[in-house]
């Protein structure tokens, strides 16, 4: 299972990248996160239906210190990534 989840609001400079690699690995996640221009975060997410309901309800908040308005969330098509990491 693949999903394409955008994070909006205080997700800039507050390590949320760091942290969303942190719990993508700890829950044996695949796939990447990366800051956009616009000041959201994107994440592309892979892996069993129950590790990204978990994924989906910690970016809800996110990391201390961010304040998450809102997340967009789009399912998509396996892409086999191998591991979780974080793109410039």
């Amino acid at each position: 299972m693949n999903k394409r989840i955008r994070i909006l609001g205080k997700v800039q400079g507050v390590f949320f990248r760091k942290s969303t690699l942190d719990k993508a690995r700890e829950l044996s996640l695949r796939g990447w996160v990366k800051n956009e221009t616009d000041g959201s975060v994107l994440v592309e997410i892979e892996g069993t239906p129950e590790a990204l309901a978990v994924m989906e309800d910690w970016l809800q908040t996110g990391p201390k210190g961010a304040r998450v308005k809102e997340t967009v969330v789009e399912e998509g098509e396996e892409k086999g990534y191998a591991d979780f990491e974080i793109r410039k």
